[in-house]
């Protein structure tokens, strides 16, 4: 688990237990409830891994960014910008903010070390091709059906800017069979 954000893992296990809360109460397809259970028991086999079974490999030292100052603007940005004032959408809204920048703790290692193994600069960009794949979804949406999200098309944006400068490094030095390292 070297070179991987365990805050950053943390994070996302928040992202996807707040914005699957309607699990319990709301049944939309057999499809649709099994990724949602797939995605939480994998963040958290995730995070047992990285604090238990592999601690011995996972770099505290490194991984010193502050998650709490993401964590309380999205949820205070959560309670006064959402679509529907109850908790179940207060919740969604939060993931999705505080998806947009859950990656800063990982960005933040990466940047504190100077440098990426290979493999985590894989993961890294399958991360932000994750979130490039959601900007197809809402033109498909938005051109065939007529809907759009603002909070989410904003958010997605600012997850994207984040990414920017690290596709960048990806592009022009581990595509090219370099490493991932910082500029001094």
């Amino acid at each position: 688990m070297i070179g991987i954000s365990g805050k950053s893992q943390v994070l996302y296990a928040l992202v996807f237990t707040t914005r699957y809360l309607d699990l319990f109460i709301n049944f939309v397809s057999v499809y649709n409830t099994s990724m949602k259970i797939i995605f939480i028991l994998a963040t958290y086999a995730t995070l047992f891994l990285m604090f238990y079974k592999f601690r011995s490999t996972y770099d505290s030292h490194h991984d010193t960014f502050r998650a709490e100052l993401l964590v309380v603007p999205c949820g205070g940005l959560a309670v006064l910008v959402n679509h529907d004032f109850t908790l179940l959408e207060i919740m969604w809204t939060f993931s999705i903010y505080l998806e947009s920048v859950a990656i800063m703790p990982q960005l933040y290692m990466v940047s504190k070390t100077g440098e990426a193994e290979s493999i985590t600069s894989h993961y890294l960009f399958a991360l932000g091709s994750y979130r490039a794949l959601y900007v197809v979804n809402w033109v498909y949406r938005y051109y065939f059906e007529g809907y759009y999200d603002i909070i989410a098309v904003v958010s997605g944006c600012v997850q994207t800017i984040l990414y920017c400068d690290f596709f960048y490094l990806y592009i022009t030095k581990v595509i090219k069979g370099g490493e991932l390292k910082l500029p001094a």
